[in-house]
């Protein structure tokens, strides 16, 4: 009902801006397309180009919409919206997702709550887009779920005045899932505008944002033989024991961000003074609850997470709130670029809402971690003919030091060869769950103090239109990850201990990237390929050597070009590894070495249309798991997704 609500509030006012003289010819969305500014007087229609529809990123960065089908935009065509290759998703749909290619986790020096299997679906700041459109613009999103349910994105924003931009979206999610307690139920709201004075002296981005994702958790399948052995049976996955029957997680947040600057000078120069000011608070909280604290594996009860303090309804609660701003000088010139200089003012409080004694009386856990951060830093950006930088250096000033250098460059050799280069030296402090967790299972408690992790990387990016490649090398030391600390005896019952550790040597990771699309008339192939190598002295982190993904398909249009079509075929692979497992108490995975996933081929059959600017999407998504064997796991004791046939469709409407 929520959804449905959220879903009428952001169709209805489209639905009001397209009442009356809206044109009778068709939209041509590859070219221009009619705009009703004058539906009084009978005049000409003015023409609105699709370069006056912008998405603006909080970096000022700039991009057009895009309503063509193309490969690209179906491979957004999921939960996330956006290319997914390298993340392997669990069953159900708003579950977490195994990270196949580890270059796709991004760094930041400052501590968050933690919980980062929670996170995948939650948008940052840096994740909200802002837009200046010629009339309004409105963005419908389906698709089916996993069961009962659905999957749903609406968007609405409009420009009041050349200056003035206002939007408004929800993205909603409920899927059953096949499998005992697996239900999921997430919501991201946002609202938000853009403004800047006509002589651009100011300018100002601003929004809000709520999210939750509540996920039922079962703690994953007690008899990975039942599932394997490809029983008819248990093809009713109902019909699989599970760890948990009742437990859930629940995740939320709020946040109010803006960014401002004002020019100093009246009139815009070939020199000109800024200042820049970026306010930032947020809270968290994170919810676990298990009302049936003991597990059931066939007729023998199971203590699945250890000893705990209650003996049923255990729930375990988190809090987080954070607190920064930027304040800063920029000076522009014109030849040189714009240098910018800032100080910043870091405060976060995680908090809970008891304190553990140790059988001496004396202080074992803590119940809060209080962070205050003070950086300066400066940076620096450069945009002239084909090079475009921007370089990054902070550090702090304040006991807990955390420092970034972030170095990025594109060069563009033409319109159609591109290259990107990045660096970044980065010291950074754990993530608050590391370092203080308290829990109603007795082994699920710790107060650690763990040094900052120290990531060397380097990345460089080619896109031309034989070949987009990328290469990435980095080194981490003082790694920090969740590690299985249970006893021989405590895995022989089935009892799963799980802890934070710090590694102490060096990792060495390389990851090299490469697709390649060809065309043959009406068909099309198009490749990724992922290969990745860690040195380490032990196997801390685990990845697959090998990920790709094939698409074979056909392409035409229909109708006199009315109708567009691809179809075809999707193949997914990875070499076997030891995936890092999920444990729903803490919302992380942690490392495993007993069990190795993959090696399992999926293929997935695709029909996609466009009919002006809707394009409708139909899959069938691992439709070889009736016969290719039942050994694909997302992680240890976690089923892939089993074959589901899936609809979707988004719908953008130019006022």
């Amino acid at each position: 009902m929520r959804i449905l609500f959220f879903l009428y509030l952001l169709v209805l006012p489209s639905l009001l801006f397209s009442q009356g003289g809206a044109p009778k010819k068709s939209l041509d969305m590859n070219s221009q397309y009619s705009s009703i500014t004058d539906t009084v007087k009978k005049k000409k229609a003015l023409i609105a180009k699709i370069e006056q529809y912008q998405i603006v990123t909080i970096e000022h960065d700039t991009t057009i919409v895009d309503t063509s089908l193309t490969l690209k935009s179906a491979y957004k065509q999921n939960y996330l919206r956006r290319d997914n290759f390298g993340l392997l998703p669990f069953s159900n749909i708003g579950q977490t997702y195994n990270t196949l290619q580890y270059s796709l986790t991004d760094f930041s020096p400052y501590p968050d709550i933690g919980f980062r299997g929670k996170h995948f679906n939650f948008m940052d700041a840096s994740e909200i887009h802002y837009y200046h459109v010629a009339t309004p613009l409105t963005e419908l999103f389906f698709n089916t779920s996993v069961g009962k349910g659905q999957n749903v994105d609406s968007f609405i924003t409009l420009n009041t005045s050349k200056n003035l931009n206002f939007f408004i979206g929800y993205r909603g999610l409920r899927s059953e899932g096949k499998y005992i307690n697996q239900l999921t139920s997430i919501g991201n709201f946002r609202i938000g505008a853009s403004y800047n004075t006509t002589d651009k002296r100011y300018i100002l981005y601003l929004h809000y944002a709520y999210q939750d994702v509540l996920n039922e958790e079962n703690g994953g399948i007690t008899t990975p033989e039942d599932f394997e052995s490809g029983d008819p049976n248990f093809s009713n996955r109902q019909r699989l024991e599970v760890y948990l029957t009742d437990a859930e997680s629940f995740l939320k947040g709020k946040r109010l961000f803006f960014d401002h600057a004002f020019r100093i000078n009246p009139k815009q120069a070939n020199n000109n003074l800024y200042v820049t000011h970026q306010f930032n608070y947020e809270n968290k909280f994170f919810e676990y609850k298990q009302p049936t604290v003991l597990s059931t594996v066939g007729n023998t009860v199971v203590q699945r997470f250890g000893e705990s303090y209650v003996t049923s309804n255990l729930k375990d609660q988190t809090r987080f709130e954070k607190l920064y701003n930027k304040v800063g000088v920029a000076y522009e010139n014109s030849l040189l670029g714009k240098f910018n200089f800032f100080i910043d003012d870091y405060r976060s409080n995680y908090k809970y809402y008891r304190i553990i004694l140790d059988n001496d009386g004396n202080v074992a856990v803590n119940d809060n971690l209080y962070r205050e951060i003070n950086n300066v830093g400066a940076q620096y950006e450069y945009q002239k003919n084909k090079w475009n930088g921007r370089f990054l250096l902070t550090r702090s000033i304040t006991k807990e030091t955390i420092s970034d250098l972030d170095a990025k460059l594109r060069y563009n050799l033409n319109e159609k060869i591109q290259f990107d280069f990045r660096y970044q030296n980065i010291s950074k402090l754990p993530n608050n769950n590391y370092e203080l967790y308290q829990s109603s299972y007795i082994q699920y408690n710790w107060g650690d103090d763990f040094k900052n992790e120290k990531i060397n990387s380097f990345s460089g990016k080619i896109y031309t239109p034989w070949l987009n490649g990328e290469v990435q090398y980095s080194v981490l030391n003082d790694h920090l990850y969740f590690e299985d600390v249970s006893t021989p005896e405590q895995t022989e019952n089935r009892t799963q201990i799980i802890n934070p550790a710090q590694y102490g040597n060096a990792i060495n990771y390389i990851s090299i990237k490469a697709n390649r699309e060809f065309k043959f008339g009406k068909f099309g192939l198009d490749n990724t390929f992922l290969y990745q190598k860690v040195d380490q002295s032990e196997a801390i982190l685990n990845v697959p050597d090998f990920v790709t993904r094939n698409t074979l398909y056909y392409s035409t249009y229909f109708f006199k070009k009315a109708l567009y079509i691809q179809t075809g075929i999707i193949f997914n692979y990875f070499t076997k590894y030891y995936a890092n497992d999920y444990n729903p108490v803490i919302g992380e995975f942690f490392v495993q070495n007993t069990k190795e996933i993959g090696g399992y081929p999926t293929f997935d059959f695709f029909l996609n249309g466009r009919i002006r600017q809707t394009r409708i999407y139909l899959k069938a998504e691992h439709f070889n798991s009736s016969f290719s064997g039942n050994n694909y796991y997302a992680a240890p004791n976690n089923p892939y997704r089993d074959f589901t046939i899936r609809f979707g469709l988004v719908w953008n409407f130019f006022q």
